[in-house]
């Protein structure tokens, strides 16, 4: 019996007891690399080999973003990660007057082949894996991606990387959408099929999490919602006549890491449970790595505060921590910086080295879900899982994750979520070290911060009008054409987009042809 008078409740709501016994402990989880996967997906983990250290990153221009990438790379990093501006995640070109005041800001602005020639000149593509935070364009961007390594002289069936491509969440949580629901989920399948001819090699959808999480999410709602989006993505893929065979082994997840260290380890191990049963139920695979999530991981961003900024150090480390003992395929460590504006050099680097220390000096590598058998996290990873199944039923009887988030039920749970934990943040029941507990009035002013350089983004802007008025304007209009004829009937969009792209068309006017046929997408008032 518990003397503690006080009581604890999880995130997700889950009530912590003051100790944990041995008849808590459930029955014995399967080893490593066996289905259920709770204790990771393959037998040895990192013995084998490390997670991927990626760091994400994109700004002003393309030239400036591959001097990061090549800076990353050169220190250690084992994968790029690529942000672009607001614009480009619209679909809209550098020189659209809605682009103004944006190019650049948040990533790096891509609206031409020769953009994103520029953003990976001196890279060998066939050598590094790329993830590209791109979700409503995602397949144009991909495309692009395709055509400069086939210029490297890349075979595009060995290119390994990812596309987050996870429209839904988009709806539910972030807000870069262009087209209605349907045709995004056309988009969607389209690039399944496209990859599995073209692409095998490439993780053709990154199931975020993340942003749900960085919108006021609990973790078990993160967990439910991802995974619901998840099942509707392979039911989208099913009515599109693939295979689940042919769709599961390269969808991968993107989930966020919080403070809250062990309720995040029961979280990254719930998942893995939690997935490989649905998807058998379900779908009853014939290749195990259907079964299997794999997952990116990024320390919390909406954790960082901007008061006493290099307490950011720390949480990043815990958080990192976190994703490691949950056993994640990759990570990238938030700079310390990045409630501020966009990482420094410094700050990135500083951000790069928690992971190698982490993953050099610490010793949690050496031995697979070092945190198994615990009696505290065992139960945990058990009611983590139950709280994510409570939601996942509720997010079923709304008709599915495509009409749950159309009638504005995920958006509504997740914004319930957030403005509770802001009340009791405001209150001081949910303590924030710098902000509403441990203040320093004199602390702030003193970090460096990274600037957009504007002769840079005014360049990028003049660029995309200058390749603009030399195009073949017969070539470009005759390929647009095509793509439009692809988008009123049912042929697969990609191939048709990528010859535009050939023929010199940018982002935005490929984008346009779609807007046309498609609409765009409003969210309800």
């Amino acid at each position: 019996m518990s003397h503690d008078p006080k009581t604890i409740v999880t995130d997700s709501g889950i009530e912590i007891e003051s100790v944990y016994r041995e008849p808590d402990l459930p029955s014995a989880e399967p080893d490593p690399g066996e289905f259920p996967y709770t204790r990771g997906v393959y037998p040895t983990m990192y013995r084998g080999r490390r997670w991927t250290m990626r760091q994400y990153a994109g700004f002003s221009t393309a030239e400036e973003s591959n001097q990061r990438y090549r800076l990353l790379l050169e220190r250690g990093a084992k994968g790029l990660s690529v942000a672009f501006d607001l614009p480009t995640q619209l679909g809209l070109d550098s020189d659209d007057p809605r682009a103004l005041g944006e190019v650049g800001r948040v990533g790096v602005p891509i609206s031409t082949v020769d953009d994103m020639r520029r953003l990976f000149a001196g890279i060998d593509l066939a050598g590094v894996t790329t993830s590209m935070t791109i979700n409503s364009p995602a397949a144009l961007l991909l495309l692009m991606y395709q055509i400069v390594a086939e210029e490297q002289g890349a075979d595009p069936a060995k290119l390994g990387g990812t596309i987050q491509n996870d429209i839904l969440k988009e709806y539910a949580a972030r807000g870069t959408y262009i087209f209605p629901p349907r045709p995004s989920m056309r988009l969607v399948t389209d690039t399944f099929a496209y990859c599995h001819r073209i692409l095998p090699q490439w993780n053709t959808i990154s199931i975020s999490g993340y942003h749900i999480r960085e919108a006021g999410a609990s973790a078990a709602q993160e967990l439910a919602f991802t995974i619901a989006n998840g099942l509707a993505y392979l039911d989208a893929a099913i009515s599109a006549g693939l295979a689940v065979d042919d769709v599961a082994p390269r969808m991968s997840f993107f989930f966020a890491a919080h403070s809250n260290l062990f309720e995040e380890v029961a979280k990254f191990r719930a998942a893995r449970r939690m997935w490989a049963t649905l998807v058998r139920e379900r779908y009853a695979p014939g290749d195990a790595r259907s079964e299997m999530i794999r997952f990116h991981t990024q320390t919390g961003g909406v954790t960082l505060t901007a008061q006493q900024p290099l307490n950011n150090v720390v949480r990043v480390a815990y958080q990192a921590l976190a994703a490691v003992l949950g056993g994640t395929q990759s990570l990238h460590t938030n700079g310390y910086d990045e409630a501020l504006s966009l990482p420094t050099e410094q700050a990135a680097t500083l951000a790069l080295r928690t992971q190698q220390i982490l993953s050099e000096e610490t010793g949690v590598a050496d031995t697979a879900d070092p945190l198994a058998g615990s009696w505290f996290v065992e139960r945990l990873t058990d009611e983590v899982e139950a709280k994510a199944r409570e939601w996942l039923i509720r997010v079923e009887e709304q008709g599915g994750a495509v009409v749950a988030i159309e009638r504005g039920f995920v958006q509504a749970a997740i914004a319930d979520n957030a403005y509770a934990h802001e009340l009791a943040r405001e209150r001081g029941e949910e303590i924030v070290v710098g902000v509403n507990r441990y203040v320093d009035e004199r602390e702030g002013g003193s970090v460096a911060l990274q600037r957009i350089d504007t002769d840079a983004v005014a360049n990028q802007v003049e660029r995309v009008r200058r390749a603009k008025a030399e195009q073949d304007r017969a070539r470009v209009e005759q390929t647009l054409a095509r793509v439009a004829a692809a988008a009123v009937g049912d042929e697969n969009l990609l191939p048709p987009m990528k010859e535009a792209l050939l023929a010199g068309a940018t982002l935005g006017q490929v984008t346009g042809e779609l807007r046309a046929v498609f609409g765009e997408h409003r969210a309800a008032g």
